[in-house]
């Protein structure tokens, strides 16, 4: 066969696997066999020399740009006027109302009835793209000044669900707006060496970057809506204009309502609200827009903003306020750390008394000072952060000194590369208060009856300076502690007796080591199968572990290297810890490879149980429900995650169901 000919299949197959695989979500072939055919295509266009623009291969992301160059839209790309009251959008239908009611009086054809459709307004980069009359992507641009933004197409290539080739005869542009996933967010600032701070950087920096393989590694999405130019037939309504995108191939969100009044308006907002933290991407609120072509172009434009359409704003979720005052922390790690004290702040219907503030590279780069006016954000349920400062520092304002001691044990402190630590990890309470919590935590050695306020009297009372310590305790030092009785005491001593015999997974993440969660230490357990191999292994062995990179490879060496880990280690060893690996064979069953979702209370299971339960039948617990949720497990009072899962037609499971399944 022509090697041309054999490319050009190769990609309009690889194409449409893609298109399957990262729009419509239903694969048809495995990755083993995709990867058999991209491999092939590669060889031929190295031998050919024939790279045709939309093969998959150009979405590599590789080489460094030298700058950004502008691009002229074809057509205007309008910002939205903003609501952030339902009052707001009544004054706003009611003109719209009147409008079409006075042409309707003069008019031979007269408007329909108003029609709007309601959608999630995305907290991300707007992308604009551009396709030519033989349908292939060409252009990739910001939104910049409306007229004219920045040639971001290298970058927009690394977009996968963007389709590189469209089957339209006509010129066209197409307006998306690329996001990040929470869960492309958290893959990332796994390994990165300066991790993300938000969903919105984390989108807007990559297009923004001239570094293209940092761009590919933040494996963004694009979800689109809106044809700005088009040199074929007109739309006759946005509904139309929306089954188009979505005929050609592009990724749409699932959410697009119809509403003919206020009343359906509000109810959809509500709706988009009560759902908000359960997506696993940032909106800032709804659009709102006429459905009918021939009425946008009666309402027209102001100089800013279409009048048919408007943005309704949720609750802010950032505000300004005063930097009062910074405390230093001590962490498990002996990290001393800033937190801010402002000046009580209302934050998306939160009093905010307190911000992260990082380290003091953090502080000089933002430039914040004591008594600084603050730009504060609240993202989700994470902890406030600063992301800047709202005014120009003024005379009145003092510069951040780092303490030189250790606010809790007063040893001095040492900067190691941005951080401040403690290195009295025997003596500094925090430190080994909060390194006795850890290693009795339920992941880890699972001693039960063990609290914080036990650590800090085993600390304080019983001079307990090292996790092997809590295996010589005896009870009549326990009993000298407070609301320690004959029955506490024997209990906690069987329960630290007990966690001698331990998971070896659990007694790996037990050791706190840097950037290493429970997962982690699950796949370390799986692939080393020994305490030995993981403290044995070199960083090529570890980043050859899926979803481990440099960063947490180098963090894992350093760790056992120190010779006082090396001891800790050996003195519980000797003690009688003994940690275990034992192969586990999932046996066949319903949940076997399937995603599942938790909701609401369950009569049976903890959070935690219920999550082992089902890795341990080889499913994979999932935060939010999506197209590629196999089951929802709903308890009591679930909530818009139920909703979701009704809305996406995914099975909803009552835990009765569960149990009888899993029997």
């Amino acid at each position: 066969m022509d090697k041309r000919k054999r490319i050009e299949e190769l990609i309009e197959e690889l194409n449409r696997y893609s298109h399957e695989y990262y729009v419509l979500d239903n694969p048809s072939v495995s990755d083993k066999d995709y990867d058999i055919k991209y491999d092939e295509l590669r060889k031929l266009e190295e031998e050919t020399g024939i790279v045709l623009p939309y093969s998959p291969t150009v979405r590599v992301g590789d080489g460094v740009l030298p700058q950004f160059k502008k691009y002229t839209h074809k057509a205007r790309l309008w910002s939205l006027d903003k609501a952030q009251t339902l009052g707001e959008l009544e004054d706003w239908h009611r003109k719209n109302l009147k409008a079409v009611e006075d042409y309707n009086k003069i008019a031979e054809s007269p408007l329909p009835q108003i029609s709007y459709v309601v959608t999630k307004k995305f907290d991300g980069l707007t992308l604009n793209c551009t396709y030519d009359e033989s349908g292939i992507f060409v252009k990739a641009a910001t939104r910049g000044t409306g007229e004219v933004g920045e040639d971001i197409t290298a970058q927009a290539k690394t977009i996968k669900s963007l389709p590189l080739k469209i089957d339209y005869d006509y010129q066209i542009e197409i307006h998306g707006e690329a996001i990040m996933t929470r869960e492309a967010f958290e893959a990332y600032n796994k390994s990165a060496e300066e991790p993300l701070k938000n969903l919105r950087n984390g989108a807007a920096g990559a297009l923004r970057n001239l570094n293209l393989k940092e761009t590919a590694k933040r494996n963004l999405t694009a979800f689109f809506y809106d044809v700005g130019y088009n040199e074929g037939t007109p739309f006759k309504t946005y509904m139309e204009m929306m089954d188009f995108i979505k005929e050609k191939g592009f990724l749409m969100d699932d959410y697009l309502k119809q509403c003919s009044d206020m009343e359906e308006i509000e109810k959809e907002i509500k709706y988009i609200e009560h759902i908000r933290f359960d997506l696993n991407y940032d909106i800032d609120g709804v659009v709102i827009a006429i459905n009918d072509m021939r009425t946008r172009e009666l309402l027209g434009y102001t100089v800013k903003f279409p009048k048919w359409a408007i943005a309704y704003k949720f609750e802010a979720q950032e505000a300004v306020t005063t930097l009062m005052d910074v405390e230093w922390n001590v962490g498990r790690s002996g990290r001393v750390s800033p937190t801010a004290i402002l000046e009580p702040v209302e934050l998306a219907g939160v009093t905010v008394k307190r911000a992260t503030l990082n380290n003091m590279d953090d502080i000089h780069r933002k430039g914040v000072r004591l008594g600084s006016k603050v730009f504060v954000r609240r993202s989700n349920d994470v902890i406030p952060e600063i992301m800047g400062v709202a005014e120009e520092n003024t005379e009145t304002t003092k510069e951040i000194i780092p303490p030189t001691h250790c606010p809790y044990c007063g040893s001095e402190i040492v900067l190691d590369g941005a951080h401040y630590f403690c290195e009295n990890t025997l003596s500094c309470k925090p430190q080994m208060v909060k390194s006795i919590v850890h290693f009795a935590c339920r992941e880890a050695m699972n001693i039960e009856g063990f609290s914080e306020k036990t650590a800090e009297q085993l600390f304080e009372k019983l001079d307990i300076k090292s996790l092997s310590d809590l295996y010589t305790l005896k009870k009549e030092e326990l009993l000298t502690l407070e609301k320690f009785g004959e029955k506490k005491a024997q209990n906690l001593l069987n329960a630290i007796e007990k966690s001698k015999n331990c998971d070896l997974s659990s007694f790996v993440y037990s050791l706190g080591i840097p950037n290493v969660g429970v997962k982690t230490s699950k796949d370390l357990a799986k692939n080393f199968k020994s305490l030995d191999g993981i403290r044995n292994a070199k960083v090529e062995d570890l980043v050859s572990i899926q979803d481990i990179g440099d960063i947490v490879a180098k963090s894992i060496v350093e760790f056992f290297k120190d010779e006082r880990i090396q001891k800790s280690i050996n003195d519980l060893l000797n003690l009688g810890v003994t940690p275990r690996f034992e192969e586990t064979s999932v046996v066949e069953n319903p949940f076997q490879g399937k995603t599942v979702v938790v909701t609401g209370t369950l009569k049976n299971y903890s959070r935690g149980d219920i999550k082992a339960k089902f890795e341990s039948l080889g499913a994979k617990v999932s935060s939010s429900v999506s197209k590629k949720t196999d089951y929802v497990l709903a308890g009591e009072e679930a909530g818009s995650k139920y909703n979701k899962a009704v809305e996406l037609g995914v099975k909803i499971l009552s835990e009765d169901e569960f149990t009888e399944m899993i029997n």
